[in-house]
Order: C-alpha cells, then sequence, then structure tokens
C-alpha cells in the first residue's frame, strides 16, 4: 500500500455549500483515482469497492457525521480486508460532527489536505497521532443485509429531540459542534409543555438487554449509546459500575417516568453524576459488547433513521477497529 490518499467529498454537507475558491480549485486539480463525490448510496459503495481493489493509505472524508456513517458502512460492506482497512481522516463539514470532534481534524479545506500530507508521512516515520476507535455496528436480525456503523445513536425522546434540532430555523442558529448539546436541550425542554410532557413521559416500548442482562422495565424515556470517548462542551451523559470507561459500547437507559429528570439533565449535561443518579433504578449506565434492543421505533444513528420491522430486534455491538489519523 502506498502513501496514497482518496478524498471522498459530500458537497451537501452544510459547511460545504459555503464555496472557497481555492479549496475548489483544488479539488478541480486532483484527478479522478484521488477525488470522489459519489451522489448515492450506491455510487458509495462502487467507490469503495474500487477503492478495494486499488487500496490506499488513508481515505479523507470531508463531510459530517452522517457522511463518515456512510462511508464506513460501505468500507464494511467492500471487499477490503478489515486487518488492512486504511486510516480515516474526519475534516468536520456537516450539520453534525461530533466524530470529528472526537477524533478528527480540527481544520478544513487546504490547509487539511496539506496536513493529511504531512501526516501520513509522520505515520510511515511511526511519529503520527492516531486513535482507535470501535464504532458501533447497528444491524436488525430480519435484514442480515444492512449493516450500519455509526458512533452516536438512541431512540425514544433521542429521536423526537433529533427532528425538532435539525429544523432549519434551529440549525442556521446553532454551531456545528452543538449538536447533542442542542438535541438533548430541545428534548428535555419539550417537558415542559403539558401537551407533550405526558406522552414523551411514557416513553416508547423497548426490551432492551445488555450483553445479555435485560432491563426491567418494558417503557423506556431514551436510549443513548456512543462509541466516542467524547463529545463537546463537556457533555457525557454516561457512567460505568466498574470505572471502565470507554469499553465496548457506552449506553444511557432511562425509564419511562423517570424520577428528577431536570436535575439529572443539569447534571449529565455537565459531565457530571452524583450518587443519586448512580443509585437510581430509572438511570441505567454502563459500557456492553452488545445491546440488543426490541422494538418497532425508529432508531437514530448519525442521523440516519432505523426502522425495524414489527417484532423485530436490532442489535448494537462494538464494531471493527478503526484507526483515525490525527493532527
Amino acid at each position: 500500500m502506498s502513501d496514497r490518499f482518496a478524498l471522498i467529498h459530500n458537497p451537501r454537507s452544510r459547511r460545504n455549500l459555503k464555496v472557497d475558491a481555492q479549496y475548489m480549485d483544488m479539488l478541480a486539480a486532483m484527478p479522478d483515482h484521488v477525488l470522489h463525490i459519489p451522489q448515492t448510496h450506491d455510487d458509495l459503495q462502487r467507490t469503495l469497492d474500487a477503492l478495494a481493489r486499488d487500496p490506499v493509505a488513508c481515505l479523507v472524508v470531508d463531510g459530517g457525521d452522517g457522511t463518515v456513517c456512510s462511508v464506513l458502512s460501505a468500507l464494511n460492506a467492500s471487499a477490503w480486508p478489515r486487518d488492512s482497512w486504511p486510516l480515516i481522516v474526519v475534516l468536520p463539514s456537516g450539520n453534525t460532527n461530533l466524530i470529528a470532534s472526537d477524533v478528527g481534524f480540527a481544520s478544513r479545506g487546504v490547509k487539511a489536505l496539506d496536513l493529511v500530507q504531512d501526516r501520513l508521512r509522520a505515520w510511515r516515520a511511526g511519529t503520527a497521532k492516531v486513535s482507535v476507535r470501535r464504532p458501533l455496528l447497528v444491524s436488525c436480525q430480519q435484514d442480515k443485509g444492512r449493516d450500519l456503523l455509526g458512533f452516536f445513536g438512541g431512540f425514544g425522546a433521542f429521536t423526537h429531540g433529533v427532528g425538532i434540532a435539525h429544523q432549519p430555523t434551529i440549525l442556521s442558529h446553532c454551531s456545528h459542534d452543538a449538536a447533542v448539546l442542542v438535541t438533548l436541550l430541545v428534548a428535555f425542554a419539550q417537558m415542559l409543555s403539558p401537551t407533550r410532557r405526558q406522552s414523551w413521559l411514557e416513553g416508547v416500548e423497548a426490551l432492551i438487554s445488555a450483553d445479555g442482562v435485560t432491563s426491567l422495565g418494558r417503557s423506556h424515556f431514551m436510549l443513548l449509546c456512543t462509541a466516542l470517548h467524547s463529545l463537546p462542551h463537556g457533555v457525557w451523559p454516561f457512567w460505568s459500575k466498574n470505572g471502565v470507561a470507554h469499553k465496548g459500547v457506552s449506553y444511557l437507559d432511562v425509564a419511562a417516568m423517570p424520577e428528577r429528570l431536570f436535575a439529572a439533565c443539569w447534571h449529565l449535561l455537565r459531565g457530571r453524576v452524583p450518587e443519586w443518579l448512580r443509585r437510581s433504578s430509572a438511570y441505567k449506565s454502563g459500557n456492553a459488547e452488545i445491546l440488543t434492543v426490541c422494538t418497532n421505533q425508529p432508531f437514530v444513528l448519525d442521523g440516519e433513521i432505523i426502522q425495524p420491522a414489527e417484532n423485530d430486534c436490532l442489535t448494537v455491538k462494538a464494531g471493527p477497529e478503526v484507526s483515525f489519523l490525527r493532527v
């Protein structure tokens, strides 16, 4: 494998809509085997299949979380052997850039591509910063051919919050790295509305198990899970009883009609877990290799909506290792 890289550019990503003339000139000068602008998921899959036959050292993803999710899912579905997957570089260009905030480049455009080449040389010399993550691998048991890789997902109030927070009127006034903060704030703010409070607090029906241990309740206000090691602004609504962090899937399962919801929200959005929250039966958090979620409710993974079939179950497990090249 050479030091070549391939750039997968999503022109529809939010920050790419604002044209950078110098960057666009640089893209226009790139040969076809370097620059790829797939228009559909099928185009993207064909791109990754072709790259698997002629491997590069690094894939540069110019887009947001949804684009990274699509690229990694296509990579996973390709014939590219997992033990020789390329390094991944994430340029933060989307509506949400949680992945880039944890393992991505802080820069974009011409400067970022210059840095990529410099970091690849450092990688060959053994001096580059590389972060390894195991993305969430989400699949429906009745649809074996549609495995998705991503980094942040959930359902229940989280799904409702994503739908509201992604409205253009909110996105246009929200910094790109505040997605989870805004989504969770929106979700909890809906509790102030009497018309929505009761229906949201009653939760959604689901049977959830973590590494084979099934939760007692069938109604859930919200489930969150992630493969990231950090979130922007100090938000971290997860904890582990054994003190082991960032192993497998980090998850938070909030039961329907949870006690002291606003107090819990206040602490978790600041990355704090008081003792009463750890002891509460309404809030369960930990790390697992695999979550099984049996529900007919939509599950959101990095903006992608997964709709299970009736009587279907989702599995959310720690996927294959992915190496991210850092600045």
